[in-house]
């Protein structure tokens, strides 16, 4: 009898453990390159912890954000809704009181966890509104920790922008003070906190990583390894590789709470890398591609993403179908066994995809805003209005097949008319939709 119930007892805690909803953690880079990873061919960087996600998980050769931009791009990852539907087609305030940010009304991927009984954290950049109705603790999150803006100093915590500076740190909304501690740490530290806390709970922790965006503070150990690069990629290098460090120290966590195979991990960039003079006009790569940070060009938009779930996804794996920064909402919540907000999503569950590299891809056509710029995807071609590249003039109509033409260096629209009619209606009828 004695033994029958022990079996029984263990019966019942492995079916509890199946039922059991997997922890997620979405980590966003920050103005990481198209290409700037060993696992996307990166020859001189080093990045061995965010190349063992993919091969414990799988890597997307087609992955595209919501914007070239950073607030956007949040907006997008967040809603599971194009920016400009979301509410924020750029770039919110990084003071206090500025305008811009996610609409309070917007449901969040937060908000989509915490009604399905998961405990919700966000750790690092939010630039997603600076006031206390667009903070994440009134966005779903249960737990917040970081800066409100678009960058800091890792040092002093500042916004170093324009006069006068401002310090930006804050725990659950209330400014808090961590004087000459590498912003990185703090974040690795917070997170390796809320896990512990909710270990026996289902998790979601949206871990923005505010790096390798500017100003590049890689750690001294990484600035000697890379002395030999020219400027500014060894400062470039350094920062990734510094990155790279706290992504290994994350997932070290997950590993020593004996979660790895009971937790979902996505990993993205928001945007394309910097060529901003803050980023000291570049460092970062979009190898073949064309443009970088608020360009719609394939530089701009296209960039690296992947899943990890050992044990239930694929392992080692790439999936070439076109997909979309908007799609983590509904694949996550179908993953999950959660239901999704009941508003409309442009992103799609590419469950389907994840499962098989034969599956069709889930959109038959992509859409992008970036300022007075526009740009669709249909198939083979993408066109693109008030096209701009990194430091030159716009081109009013460009038309690119980057299936062909990866780089976009040849322009087809004097040869498509009737195409670029067609592609024109294709976005005016997706941003008329309600």
């Amino acid at each position: 009898m004695q033994r029958l119930l022990v079996l029984l007892a263990l019966c019942l805690a492995v079916r509890s453990s199946f039922a059991a909803p997997p922890n997620v953690i979405v980590i966003m880079a920050d103005d990481l390159g198209s290409v700037d990873l060993g696992c996307y061919g990166s020859k001189d960087l080093h990045t061995p912890h965010m190349d063992a996600l993919a091969r414990r998980g799988l890597r997307f050769t087609q992955f595209y954000s919501g914007a070239p931009v950073c607030s956007a791009s949040r907006a997008c990852l967040l809603t599971g809704r194009y920016p400009v539907r979301a509410g924020l087609p750029g770039n919110a305030g990084s003071q206090h009181g500025q305008k811009g940010g996610l609409p309070p009304s917007e449901v969040t991927m937060a908000e989509m966890f915490k009604s399905a009984g998961y405990a919700t954290a966000h750790i690092g950049k939010w630039h997603l509104g600076y006031n206390e109705q667009m903070f994440p603790n009134a966005q779903g999150f249960d737990h917040s920790f970081g800066h409100m803006g678009g960058c800091i100093d890792n040092y002093s915590h500042f916004f170093y922008w324009s006069g006068p500076n401002v310090h930006d740190l804050h725990r659950n909304g209330v400014e808090v003070f961590e004087d000459g501690h590498y912003f990185p740490d703090l974040m690795v530290k917070e997170a390796s906190g809320f896990m512990e806390k909710h270990r026996a709970d289902p998790f979601f922790i949206y871990f923005a990583i505010n790096m390798p965006h500017y100003p590049y503070q890689g750690e001294a150990k990484w600035l000697e390894h890379f002395k030999d690069l020219p400027l500014p990629r060894r400062l470039y290098a350094a920062f990734v590789a510094s990155l790279d460090d706290r992504i290994g120290q994350l997932t070290a966590k997950v590993d020593e709470l004996g979660l790895r195979e009971h937790t979902i991990i996505v990993f993205q960039s928001d945007n394309g890398h910097s060529t901003e003079e803050r980023a000291h006009f570049g460092g970062g790569s979009a190898g073949p591609y064309r443009g970088a940070k608020f360009s719609l060009f394939e530089g701009g938009i296209r960039l690296p993403a992947m899943i990890s779930w050992p044990g239930k996804l694929p392992q080692g794996e790439t999936r070439g179908q076109m997909v979309h920064a908007a799609d983590w909402m509904p694949t996550l919540a179908e993953l999950c066994g959660v239901k999704t907000p009941q508003v409309k999503l442009d992103g799609r569950s590419i469950v389907p995809v994840l499962k098989s590299a034969a599956a069709p891809g889930p959109h038959d056509a992509l859409h992008w805003t970036m300022g007075d710029s526009w740009a669709v995807r249909e198939g083979d071609w993408k066109l693109i209005i008030n096209a701009r590249d990194t430091g030159k003039e716009r081109t009013p109509v460009f038309l690119s097949n980057p299936t062909t033409d990866p780089g976009e260096k040849t322009n087809f629209a004097d040869q498509q008319p009737d195409l670029i009619k067609h592609l024109r209606q294709l976005h005016d009828t997706i941003y008329t939709q309600p």
